[in-house]
């Protein structure tokens, strides 16, 4: 897959004018995007498209929020998942990011955020995962790691754990774990009010201790998630997506962490996977066949002329899959989604 988010220097544009928006839009309802797109397009070489997709998407963007009081290394438990300290969390990490190594601070924060990865529907770890791809792929930049800041102070503001969750049987692989979770016993309102509502989950990797293990096990389970889209998708075009985008975030940020953290990743990357399809799973599954022969190139392009900001960023994990059968389920997003006129 082409890759020029190193040379054209059109995503650090992009970047910077993001920057001044803040991470949540409609008053800190709904999240931000546009960082996230902005970086698949540029990765896949789609640089060539990023101001003209973003044009189209900056009138729903809301200004950068006023800061409350600073976040500080003596402060910030006070602070963690106080969305009214979004500003003052990511000047927080502005200030760790300019001071020592970026890995550094990813290693000691990653832990203190990853029981909170449920908050904000789960977009800030997505984000982060953004960032990392880039710059571990391509280099950093100031507005890089910028934004590697944006999302960890978005995550931070956002934090929300979950507790309380009994265990169920589930199954050997993540196809199988996948199907036997259970849906919610109301299934309206929306992703907070919904995720009080996940008290049961199957349990799967559990017994994995091995970094490696999990690594692999972690990539299972962004297949399969992927693929499951295309039969399940329907439930919730939009939600559905964060089944796999989730994981596939974690998976990504795995190789600029040390090995030790490898482990809970997984499972928190399974707990919100689960959580999610058992939030928005519909009655029933229903069949999906894709035309065969479809190529990665063609599933960009299709997103890319769809607009959607969730069908673009499953389209990317999509790509990241590989497979036919992942493929299609990218496709079938594209069929269930609204487009962005542009």
């Amino acid at each position: 897959m082409p890759n020029d988010a190193n040379t054209s220097g059109v995503l650090e544009e992009a970047l910077e004018r993001l920057h001044a928006s803040g991470p949540e839009i409609y008053e800190w309802r709904l999240t931000n995007h546009a960082p996230m797109v902005v970086e698949a397009l540029a990765t896949h070489g789609r640089s060539a498209s990023v101001h003209r997709w973003l044009d189209a998407y900056q009138e729903r963007l809301d200004d950068f929020p006023a800061p409350v009081s600073p976040v500080t290394d003596a402060n910030w438990q006070a602070a963690l998942g106080d969305s009214r300290r979004g500003a003052d969390w990511i000047g927080y990490f502005l200030r760790a990011i300019g001071e020592r190594p970026w890995r550094d601070v990813l290693a000691e924060w990653w832990p203190r955020l990853l029981p909170g990865m449920y908050g904000g529907s789960t977009h800030p770890v997505i984000r982060v995962g953004h960032a990392v791809r880039v710059i571990t792929a391509s280099g950093e930049t100031a507005p890089r790691l910028a934004e590697l800041a944006h999302g960890l102070g978005y995550w931070a503001a956002r934090h929300h754990p979950v507790s309380g969750v009994a265990p169920l049987a589930g199954a050997p692989d993540a196809d199988g774990a996948l199907d036997a979770v259970l849906p919610i016993g109301e299934l309206d309102g929306g992703f907070t009010a919904r995720l009080a509502r996940v008290d049961r989950l199957p349990v799967w990797s559990a017994d994995v201790t091995d970094p490696d293990e999990a690594r692999r096990r972690l990539t299972e389970l962004v297949g399969a998630s992927t693929r499951r889209y295309a039969t399940h998708g329907h439930g919730d075009p939009t939600m559905l997506v964060h089944a796999a985008t989730a994981p596939n975030a974690v998976l990504r940020t795995l190789p600029a962490l040390p090995r030790a953290l490898w482990v809970p990743s997984l499972r928190a990357a399974w707990t919100a996977s689960a959580a999610v399809t058992s939030m928005y799973a519909p009655a029933e599954p229903v069949p999906y066949a894709p035309a065969t022969g479809i190529t990665a190139e063609e599933v960009l392009e299709r997103a890319l002329a769809h607009g959607d900001e969730h069908v673009i960023k499953f389209a990317d994990t999509a790509v990241d899959v590989g497979d036919e059968q992942s493929l299609g389920a990218a496709l079938r997003a594209v069929e269930l989604s609204e487009p962005l006129r542009y």
